[in-house]
Order: C-alpha cells, then sequence, then structure tokens
C-alpha cells in the first residue's frame, strides 16, 4: 500500500474517531445541561443564604423536592462554569423543571428585594423593628450586633454602639439579609457622607466625630425644619461654651421607655450620663440616627447669641437670649397648649 494513502486513511479515521468524541461530549453537554428534573411547582420561593457553598445550595433545593438527581444538577452547573457564582438571596423560580431552567434562573434571575426607609432621628431600636417587619431580620440579633464594640471597630465606627452611624436613607435590601450585611451597608453610606472634609471641619471647631454625630443626634431630636437646625445648633454650641448645662429634651426622651411622651419634672432627676439636665457637656454617645442636614448644622452654626428656645405649638420655637425672655416664651407657650387641650376637651364632648 502506498505509504501517502496509509497516512490519509489514518487521519481520516483519527478524524472520523474526534468527531464522534466530540459528538458524544456535546450530546452529554447537552443531556446534563437539559436533565429533567421533577420539580413538582410551578413557582417555588427559595432562600440561598449569603455564604452558602454549592453542596450548600444543593442540599436546601434537594429539601425542597426541586432536585430528583443532584449528581446531574451538580456537574451542569460546574460544565456551566457557575460553581462559585449562584449569588445570595431569595428568589421565585418559575417553571424551573430542568437543571438549565434552575440554574438560569438562579444565576441570572434578580432575588427579591425589599425597599426600607429609614428616616432621619430614628434609634437603633426603632430600625431594628421596621426591618424585623420589612425583611424578616431578627430583631434581637440586629440590636445585639449594634451594640457590639468588636463590630464597631471592625467596621471604623468611632463608638461602642451603631447607635449615631446607621445613615438615614431608602434602602434596597434582600429578604432575609443578615443583620451584619445590612448594618455594614449602613454604615458604608454614612462614611460617604462623614468624609475627611467633615472631620477636618469638626476638629477645626474643636470635635471628636463622634462629638460632631452626638451633637447632630440632638439637634435632630430637635429640629422638625431644617430652617432651624442652624439655630438650634448655635444655642448647644453657645451654651457649650459658656460651660452651661445643655438641658436637652431629646437626650431624656432617649432615656425613658415609653418614649415619646410630654416629660415630667422627675424625668428630669434619672441619674444617667445621658441625662443633659443633670450632667454638663455632650452626653457619651449619638441618641439616635442623625440625617446630613443636622450634621451640617452642627458643623456650621448660625452665629447668634442665643442661650434658649422653647416650642410654639406649630413646629417652631421661640428663641432667647436671657433666661426673663425664655420664662415668657414658656408661659406664652403653655397658654397655647392649655387652650387647644380645651379644644380637644370640646370635641371629644361634643
Amino acid at each position: 500500500m502506498n505509504p501517502l494513502h496509509s497516512i490519509k486513511l489514518i487521519n481520516k479515521t483519527a478524524l472520523f474517531l474526534l468527531m464522534i468524541v466530540l459528538s458524544s461530549s456535546l450530546a452529554f453537554y447537552g443531556i446534563i445541561i437539559n436533565w429533567p428534573q421533577d420539580n413538582p411547582y410551578d413557582e417555588v420561593r427559595i432562600e440561598i443564604p449569603k455564604g452558602a457553598t454549592l453542596s450548600e445550595i444543593i442540599r436546601i433545593l434537594d429539601e425542597r423536592r426541586i432536585l430528583s438527581n443532584k449528581k446531574a444538577f451538580l456537574v451542569a452547573v460546574k460544565l456551566l462554569g457557575y460553581e462559585t457564582d449562584i449569588p445570595a438571596g431569595i428568589f421565585i423560580l418559575k417553571r424551573a423543571k430542568t437543571n438549565y431552567r434552575i440554574i438560569d434562573q438562579l444565576v441570572n434571575g434578580s432575588p427579591i428585594l425589599r425597599k426600607v426607609t429609614i428616616l432621619e432621628g430614628w434609634t437603633v431600636k426603632r430600625i431594628a423593628k421596621l426591618l424585623a417587619e420589612r425583611v424578616d431580620v431578627n430583631e434581637d440579633r440586629f440590636l445585639q450586633l449594634c451594640n457590639d464594640p468588636q463590630l464597631a471597630r471592625q467596621l471604623g465606627v468611632p463608638a461602642p454602639s451603631m447607635e449615631g452611624f446607621l445613615f438615614p436613607e431608602t434602602y434596597y435590601f434582600y429578604e432575609g439579609e443578615t443583620p451584619e450585611s445590612i448594618i455594614a451597608t449602613m454604615v458604608a453610606t454614612y462614611r460617604k457622607t462623614v468624609q475627611d472634609e467633615v472631620r477636618a471641619r469638626a476638629a477645626e471647631i474643636g470635635f471628636t466625630e463622634l462629638e460632631l454625630i452626638t451633637l447632630a443626634s440632638i439637634i435632630e431630636g430637635e429640629a422638625i425644619y431644617d430652617s432651624e437646625r442652624a439655630t438650634i445648633s448655635a444655642v448647644y454650641h453657645n451654651r457649650l461654651k459658656l460651660g452651661m448645662k445643655l438641658q436637652a429634651d431629646p437626650t431624656i426622651q432617649y432615656i425613658i421607655s415609653d418614649s415619646p411622651r410630654r416629660l415630667l419634672n422627675k424625668d428630669l432627676k434619672i441619674d444617667s450620663p445621658y441625662n443633659t439636665y443633670l450632667y454638663y457637656g455632650l452626653p457619651p454617645g449619638p441618641i439616635n440616627n442623625p440625617g446630613k442636614g443636622s450634621i451640617l448644622a452642627a458643623l456650621y452654626p448660625e452665629n447668634n447669641d442665643y442661650l434658649y428656645f422653647v416650642a410654639r405649638g406649630d413646629g417652631y420655637h421661640t428663641f432667647s437670649r436671657t433666661q426673663r425672655d425664655h420664662n415668657r416664651a414658656k408661659k406664652k407657650f403653655q397658654r397655647v397648649r392649655q387652650k387647644l387641650r380645651r379644644e380637644l376637651k370640646r370635641k371629644e364632648q361634643g
């Protein structure tokens, strides 16, 4: 036989065998990728916890009866190269009755997100309650982490507690997202607002970052309207400079168990470092989580010589320079309050 002919025959045979191998491989690939799973649901909710391994994900799917062949699913995931690409979150799988449809919806589908709006001036307790309602966060665990000094250090919080550093904003969290992840996200949002220039300005006026946020939280507790924030800030700055007690009602609201309510004289005598009627200077830490407006007001107080203010009954305040003027303003407010009570009583009787 002609040697050249033999070589051609060998090449054709090798090519034929290669085509068979490739065809078999493609067929195996197609069969495994589209392997049917006896998922009994047309629509099913699946939760993939943060940090779950592929074997843990397979176990979750198997427990929910979505998989009837775990090995085929494992091979399919590896063939597609998605061993580490299945994200955490809660998913709705729709008509996912093959390996491909299950994998595609887990990798490329969108986890369920919940809109959560944290308002300025909310405490960590109020935030925890809302998160428990909206994204099924364990309320006690969230509060425990918010008071964990080690976690605070890890996140760069200049205090042993997260109070003051969970920035008010509208967030979108996965349903069932971990408390650790939510806290980290909120602190990171805080960091976007309180950057080096803010800390530099705080130092310029003689404040640490913690002192700045503490004062901002008191301003947040007092102010309803933005137009008054810098004026209220000035009152507290003036009192601090003169060595006067701050006598800030929001600090008392923070330490009573049934807040918010009208304060009583006995409340002002509670022995707590947060009681600014008893102790001089700022309290040990923030009393709520202030927004950007109050932080800026704490940094840039209005230039005035007010030392007192009292509510007017319409959300605004009357500011005074002397105790005498302040007492007049308080009496005026008391008359407004008495008038409102009489009107309310008449309505109840009528």
